[in-house]
C-alpha cells in the first residue's frame, strides 16, 4: 500500500509514558504500511531515545527548542499528505487514525481534531475529564471549528506547511496549537471535529499541577490573542461561562481591595460572588449524576482555575507593559544623550 499518513510524536524526557504511546500507535485498525510514525526527540536526557528506537519508528533528534519546533521538524521529513500529531503522554485508541483521516474525505476539510478521555480516578484528573467534556458540548454545536489541539491533530500537510507550521515563540506546550487553528480559521480555511477519533490521555492529577497547567495555558494565550484578535470575544471551544467567570473573580478582587478605604461597594461584592457560584451550578448538575463528588467540589475547583487564569493572564500582560516601558524609557535616554552630543 501507498504510504498515506504520518504520525509526529514530539518527546522530552517521556520515558515514563512513550513506550505505551508507540505501542497504541502500532496497534491500529489501519494497515501498517499506510502510515509512518516519527518521533521527534526535543533534547531529553532521560533515556528516552533508547526506548524509542526499540520500535520500527522514524526516529529525530534535535537540542531542546520546544514541542513547537519539533512537530515543525516532524512535519518537514514526514512523507504522508495527512500529517497527524499526539503526544507522548497518550494512548490511542484502535481506530484512531482511520476516524482522525475520515473527514479528509471532503476535499474542503483541511484540518481534524479528536477528543480524549482518561481512565485515570484522581478527583482532579476527573475534573478536568469533565470540564473537557463541557467545553466539546460546545465545540459540537459548530459545523466548522477554530480549535484543533495537538494531543489528537491532523492537518493536510501542503497547508500546513504553507501556513508556517506552528509559531516556535511558544517555547512550551501551550496555546500554539490553538493559535494554528485561529489563523488558519481566520484565512477562511475548514476544520472539523471527530468524537470518534478517540486519545486517552494524563490529565493533571493533583490541584497543583492542574493550576500550574492552568497558569501556563493562560499566560501564553495573551500571545495567541494579540496575534488573533478576532477571537476574542467568541471562538467555538470556549463557553461564554469561562469568561463570566473570570470577569466576576476579577470584579471581586478589585472590590475587595477597595474594601480597605470604604465599605460602600460590599453589595457589589455579594451579588458578585452570588453570581459566580451560581454560575457553576449548570457544570455541577450535569456532572452529579456521572460523578457526584466532582459535582460537590467543582465549585471550589473552579474558583482555583479562575484564579489561575487570571494570574497566567495578568502576568504576561504585566510583563508586556514593564517592557514597553523599559523601551520607551530606553528611547527617551538615547534621544536625550543624542540632544547633549548636539
Amino acid at each position: 500500500m501507498k504510504l498515506e499518513y504520518s504520525i509526529i510524536v514530539p518527546v522530552y524526557n517521556e520515558s515514563q509514558t512513550i513506550e505505551r504511546c508507540l505501542r497504541s500507535l502500532l496497534n491500529q485498525t489501519m494497515a501498517r504500511e499506510s502510515y509512518e510514525i516519527l518521533v521527534i526527540d526535543d533534547g531529553s536526557t532521560d533515556g528516552t531515545d533508547r526506548i524509542a528506537k526499540k520500535y520500527p519508528v522514524e526516529y529525530y533528534f534535535q537540542a531542546n527548542q520546544g514541542a513547537a519546533s519539533a512537530r515543525n521538524l516532524g512535519a518537514r521529513y514526514a512523507r504522508g499528505k495527512i500529517i497527524l500529531f499526539t503526544d507522548a503522554d497518550c494512548e490511542v485508541t484502535a481506530n484512531w487514525i482511520e476516524e482522525m483521516v475520515i473527514p479528509f474525505g471532503d476535499p474542503e476539510v483541511i484540518g481534524v481534531k479528536g477528543f480524549y478521555r482518561t481512565s485515570q480516578r484522581e478527583l482532579i484528573a476527573r475534573f478536568v475529564q469533565k470540564e473537557y467534556e463541557a467545553k466539546s458540548r460546545y465545540l459540537l454545536k459548530s459545523k466548522y471549528i477554530d480549535f484543533v489541539d495537538t494531543y489528537s491533530a491532523a492537518y493536510r500537510k501542503d497547508v500546513f506547511l504553507k501556513a508556517g507550521g506552528f509559531d516556535t515563540q511558544f517555547r512550551t506546550a501551550s496555546a500554539e496549537d490553538c493559535d494554528l487553528s485561529y489563523q488558519l480559521s481566520i484565512q477562511g480555511y475548514k476544520m472539523v471535529a471527530n468524537p470518534h477519533a478517540v486519545v486517552f490521555h494524563m490529565h493533571p492529577d493533583s490541584l497543583r499541577s492542574y493550576c500550574k497547567t492552568k497558569f501556563r495555558n493562560a499566560f501564553w494565550r495573551v500571545r495567541t490573542y494579540r496575534k488573533n484578535r478576532q477571537k476574542i470575544i467568541k471562538d467555538c471551544h470556549t463557553p461564554v461561562v469561562l469568561k463570566l467567570q473570570m470577569f466576576l473573580l476579577f470584579l471581586i478582587g478589585v472590590l475587595s481591595g477597595l474594601h480597605v478605604f470604604t465599605r460602600i461597594h460590599l453589595p457589589i461584592t455579594l451579588t458578585a460572588a452570588i453570581l459566580f457560584i451560581g454560575s457553576t451550578i449548570p457544570f455541577a448538575f450535569r456532572t452529579v449524576f456521572s460523578d457526584w463528588q466532582v459535582a460537590l467540589f467543582s465549585p471550589l475547583l473552579a474558583i482555583f482555575r479562575t484564579t489561575a487564569y487570571l494570574c497566567g493572564l495578568s502576568t504576561n500582560v504585566l510583563l508586556i507593559v514593564i517592557r514597553r516601558f523599559c523601551d520607551a524609557l530606553g528611547s527617551v535616554q538615547v534621544s536625550l544623550k543624542q540632544d547633549q552630543n548636539n
